[in-house]
């Protein structure tokens, strides 16, 4: 019996030593508000999901996308390299929501087989900095934060989750590499508008 608490006293203590080397804390310092000036337009791949999926969800819709992309290049990407990831039309009683992984264009004139055009309203937006200790930390710190956005940082604030769209990833080039880190944008509008 005691070789047995001495074992789990062990297995927790390297759990939690694992959590803070490759997860970390989040970063919750105030987000910065923008105003986009001009719609951003996406050519991407969709799927619906939900809130116990999308963990397995993205790696599968990444890999599909990343498949086509590779046999029919997407036109007119923009310079430099970004990659959206949106979450948008969220259903809070159901939790499903519509999942979006695309290239940033800089016009839409032909879509490859496969894939849709989307575009990212011109609206306001928190944006939130995005920094895993890990690259397999992803996952867990993008919930982390939301679910810090959403329950704690929104109901603060002077600002309510916009009715038109949800929020989306930005990856870039500081996406790649040792320290990866991504920006994520979430619309907003001010509490007392309509």
């Amino acid at each position: 019996m005691k070789t047995i608490l001495i074992i789990l006293i062990v297995v927790i203590l390297i759990a939690i030593t694992l959590y803070f080397i490759l997860i970390g804390n989040i970063d919750k310092s105030e987000p910065k508000i923008i105003k986009l000036d001009k719609p951003i337009h996406i050519i991407g791949l969709e799927i619906n999901t939900n809130d116990k999926d999308i963990y397995k969800d993205v790696r599968k819709v990444a890999s599909d996308f990343n498949d086509i992309i590779n046999k029919n290049p997407i036109p007119n990407k923009k310079e430099p390299w970004a990659r959206l990831n949106v979450s948008k039309d969220y259903n809070k009683e159901k939790g499903t929501f519509k999942y979006i992984i695309g290239d940033v264009v800089t016009m839409i004139d032909s879509v490859p087989n496969g894939l849709q055009s989307y575009e990212i309203p011109a609206l306001t937006f928190a944006i939130f900095r995005i920094q895993p200790k890990s690259k397999i930390a992803w996952g867990i710190t993008m919930g982390r934060m939301k679910r810090f956005i959403y329950t704690e940082w929104l109901p603060k604030s002077d600002y309510k989750p916009s009715d038109i769209f949800g929020d989306f990833e930005l990856h870039d080039d500081r996406s790649l590499g040792k320290n990866p880190e991504i920006n994520l944008y979430v619309a907003i509008k001010e509490k007392d508008s309509k």
